[in-house]
């Protein structure tokens, strides 16, 4: 069966997402803000919950229709066949949705509206007056926008940044979603040598050796629909087993992180073990007023702190005046920095060869390329 499937990401990462869900067999990819649609099979929807590294989630769109009272959205979830995907014994379960310029306001008011005619379905169809829910769980996204109401079935379950490597993390962390983008945008190869001196939990360092060793960010975690009572069990066996094949043994990559922090120094090694990246990273504790530029070529890849995120315009921007001292001239390295601050460049020293607008939650950033 082929089913209309969707994928949020952070916004400027939709040509990367695209190309990792083509890789994955989708097709009819097309790409909007912040979101990639396509279709695919069961196996598609494994291989993109595995491999995929800077999708949210990958969801499975149910309906889309217009919405501007209760009963528009009543009526329509009351005849969608919710019952090729949810067992006797499932549970429906809505996650709290998002409504934007439009006549329904109400978050909670909607979810009842959907789980009452969700239930009342699956009691018509399974002719049962009580729903046991003690099976599967089938998480339900809403999107209500200008009173059009599209809602997905989350294939992914916890979200896909989670990879399973970071338990805990420091003060302001990237999202694993977002460094792996910062990643691809750098073109991080199997033999390159990654350098961040920010390196915090070591986000952005595992997310490079990872894609450098080809090991798939789902590769260590489980997923909702492995667990659905309609699901193929062989498919989701079919596609772990693909992803642990395609692993490259042999890789010569290596990453190097200083911290200021020790206690982040000891995260990022703790978050490399668990990744399973360990023997690819090095971290260490050094200031950035004592960074010293690699003998041989780099890509320095990094997230310096921001004023937003540390209540100090002028402390960061001295970091960023010592950063202009270490890194340039740069010679053979390449650098890629990401940064809320308009005035980087003129604080830096040098303007980027170009720069992309990226979000890191809900902050507008910069990703400054001199490469």
């Amino acid at each position: 069966m082929t089913y209309n499937l969707t994928a949020p990401c952070h916004f400027g990462l939709e040509k990367t997402l695209s190309f990792e869900l083509r890789r994955a067999g989708g097709e009819n990819i097309t790409a909007s803000d912040g979101r990639v649609d396509f279709t695919g099979d069961e196996s598609v929807i494994a291989k993109a919950n595995i491999t995929c590294s800077v999708a949210e989630r990958i969801g499975i769109v149910l309906a889309s229709f217009e919405a501007k009272t209760f009963d528009d959205i009543f009526c329509r979830l009351r005849g969608l066949p919710i019952e090729e995907y949810a067992g006797r014994n499932d549970k429906i379960h809505i996650v709290k949705g998002h409504s934007l310029n439009s006549a329904l306001t109400s978050i909670p008011a909607i979810q009842r509206t959907m789980k009452k005619a969700f239930v009342l379905r699956m009691q018509e169809k399974y002719h049962i007056g009580t729903l046991p829910e003690t099976g599967s769980v089938l998480p339900i996204h809403f999107l209500l926008m200008k009173n059009k109401m599209t809602v997905t079935l989350d294939t992914s379950g916890v979200g896909l940044h989670k990879r399973g490597y970071r338990s805990r993390s420091n003060a302001a962390p990237i999202k694993e979603t977002l460094a792996a983008g910062l990643v691809d945008l750098a073109r991080v190869r199997s033999g390159d040598i990654v350098i961040d001196p920010f390196c915090g939990s070591g986000t952005i360092l595992i997310e490079a050796a990872m894609k450098a060793a080809n090991i798939a960010p789902g590769l260590n975690r489980t997923f909702a629909a492995a667990e659905w009572s309609f699901s193929d069990r062989k498919v989701w066996e079919n596609a772990f087993e693909e992803a642990r094949a395609a692993v490259k043994k042999d890789c010569g990559f290596r990453a190097f992180g200083y911290d200021i922090d020790r206690e982040a120094v000891a995260l990022t090694r703790d978050n490399a073990w668990k990744a399973g990246v360990d023997r690819f990273i090095t971290a260490e504790q050094r200031a950035i007023r004592d960074f010293t530029k690699p003998m041989d070529k780099a890509k320095i890849i990094t997230n310096p702190p921001y004023a937003e995120r540390m209540g100090e315009t002028s402390e960061a921007h001295e970091i960023y005046r010592t950063m202009g001292k270490r890194f340039l001239p740069r010679g053979e390295n390449e650098l890629y920095i990401i940064t809320s601050d308009p005035e980087f460049e003129s604080l830096f020293g040098e303007k980027a060869a170009r720069n992309r607008k990226l979000y890191n939650g809900m902050l507008m950033c910069r990703f400054y390329s001199y490469c």
